[in-house]
């Protein structure tokens, strides 16, 4: 008989793979597309959306953990940040929400809530945040490959078909 899988495996896997998936598109992004301003809001680029990304997972993991004792990483200066320094940042916030999604799953599988979190709109159950941060990232990494495409840096197929590629990308966590 064979038994069920550890969740525990299968979410830490999860998380892994979806970080991955968001420095994949990172390392693939033209740089003259790195700067390049949003349609409609020229005071936005392409940078800001990718540090966005990095700095949301620190303000989560500063919100749900630091008080707990998970080490919030530093955020990046989005007007200012480039792909080689985005990418560890990246690393390390990955780090920080796999560390927070641990502690949950520790407490019984939910995050005990904080002084810091007022916003109540998040069941703070394991799975309820892993899903929450993963739709966040898939939503920008959705915006810089339309924004690519509507700025005429049309990313190759083996980028936008890759980030769909899980099985693939997962093994290289």
């Amino acid at each position: 008989m064979t038994s069920a899988p550890d969740l525990r495996d299968t979410i830490f896997g999860a998380w892994k793979t979806n970080n991955r998936v968001t420095i994949f598109l990172i390392e693939h992004i033209p740089a003259e597309l790195w700067e390049a301003a949003v349609p409609g809001a020229p005071r936005r680029t392409i940078r800001m959306i990718a540090g966005h990304i990095h700095n949301a997972r620190c303000m989560w993991i500063k919100t749900l953990g630091k008080e707990h004792g998970i080490a919030v990483p530093r955020n990046v200066d989005r007007y200012k940040v480039k792909p080689e320094s985005l990418i560890p940042a990246l690393e390390r916030s990955g780090t920080g929400i796999l560390n927070l999604l641990k502690f949950g799953c520790d407490k019984g599988g939910s995050i005990p809530p904080t002084s810091a979190y007022v916003w109540p709109n998040l069941p703070l159950d394991v799975g309820h945040v892993l899903g929450y941060f993963i739709a966040h990232e898939g939503h920008h990494r959705g915006q810089i490959v339309m924004l690519a495409r509507q700025l005429g840096y049309r990313l190759p197929v083996e980028v936008t078909g890759g980030l769909w590629h899980w099985s693939k990308r997962s093994r290289e966590v």
